[in-house]
């Protein structure tokens, strides 16, 4: 009995000792999570009085499955439930075509958005650049960021960390704790980890796909307006849109304070659709404009080029693909689809990505309608 309660008394010190640390907090939690939210605290983004809604359709459509898929999955409530998809919208004409939640989820259920929180941190960006906050994308980051004190940070522009072509080193790995972006995501001080940074290769060269741009860009945004990324996202974009519900941003600890502003938007999914919605209108919003049509333009225009990330164009924190269609993406397969030539909106939420071409995917479907 003894024996048994000391054993239990040293997995439980050594559970603490780990728990302290962003490694021990990796084999505590493991792989990302869809309801990793809840495991970090949380900062409230307040939804206006009165939210704009879509409409919904009266003759609602269900999807047609394309048919390279139908001897695999058989329908497309199958393939919603074998891709663990836990939330899919279709809206067009902003009219809901098609609505559908997984397992224990419906409308008012919290996602988190894993890497399409960096769409939002772009609007944000060009939001402040707007308002003059920041002069111009060709600012060099240290003028925000003077704690990168070491060779080459100067050469740094905005605009090379919202094309993820900044040159810092950082490996954007998910299953090795001892690399970069486990000890960003499950550390409790990301400045501690930001003044360390280095410089790998000169600015503007290489597309090389780090979160660390995107929370340097985050930090540029409180900065530069002297506001909360919280209180900056709520007051120029979640009230202004109409959101139907409030959502929260998470921090690295309630001691350090400091927003992930790569990863953690946690909102509903009729919430996503609307910032699609934004984007498809140009950044306008029934008449007021609330990110720069020139900057929604520059996020959301193919170009061809040397190195195009699976497939796509990234520009300003955005997939763009040939078709002029686009989407912002996380990683467990959360998406915000936007087709402008249909007026299409596809939200997607789920556990897992799968092995799967989600883009070719949301193609198919939409050019069904």
């Amino acid at each position: 009995m003894k024996i048994r309660i000391l054993k239990s008394l040293l997995l439980l010190i050594a559970v603490l000792a780990l728990s302290s640390c962003h490694v021990g907090r990796f084999f505590i939690y493991n792989y990302a999570d869809i309801k990793d939210y809840r495991k970090f605290p949380q900062v409230a983004v307040q939804n206006p009085d009165n939210p704009w809604h879509f409409s919904r359709s009266l003759n609602k459509t269900k999807p047609s499955l394309p048919g390279n898929l139908g001897p695999e999955y058989g329908d497309f409530d199958n393939f919603l439930y074998e891709t663990e998809t836990l939330g899919f919208l279709v809206i067009r004409n902003d009219s809901i075509l098609f609505e559908h939640y997984g397992e224990d989820y419906d409308e008012s259920s919290v996602f988190t958005s894993f890497s399409v929180a960096k769409s939002f941190v772009s609007a944000m960006v060009g939001i402040a650049v707007e308002r003059g906050y920041i002069s111009s994308v060709n600012e060099p980051i240290t003028k925000w960021l003077p704690e990168l004190k070491g060779e080459g940070f100067g050469r740094i522009t905005i605009e090379h960390l919202l094309n993820m072509r900044s040159g810092i080193f950082y490996r954007e790995a998910y299953t090795n704790p001892f690399m970069e972006m486990p000890k960003y995501y499950y550390g409790r001080n990301l400045l501690k980890y930001v003044k360390k940074l280095k410089i790998k290769e000169e600015p503007g060269q290489n597309f090389d796909y780090i979160s660390v741009n995107s929370l340097l860009l985050s930090l540029i945004i409180e900065r530069s307006s002297g506001m909360r990324l919280n209180e900056f996202l709520e007051q120029e974009i979640w009230k202004p849109i109409g959101m139907e519900f409030p959502a929260t941003l998470n921090i690295d600890s309630k001691k350090h304070d400091t927003f992930k502003g790569y990863c953690c938007v946690n909102a509903r999914a009729r919430d996503f659709a609307k910032f699609g919605r934004l984007y498809l209108n140009k950044g306008n919003w029934n008449g007021k404009q609330i990110v720069p049509e020139d900057w929604v333009r520059i996020s959301t225009t193919f170009v061809q080029s040397p190195q195009l990330p699976q497939g796509f164009h990234y520009t300003y924190q955005w997939r763009v693909m040939p078709s002029g269609s686009y989407m912002a993406r996380g990683i467990l397969g959360q998406f915000i689809y936007c087709n402008p030539a249909k007026n299409i909106i596809i939200v997607r939420l789920g556990k897992k990505v799968k092995d799967f071409n989600w883009a070719v995917f949301f193609e198919e479907v939409a050019g069904k309608y």
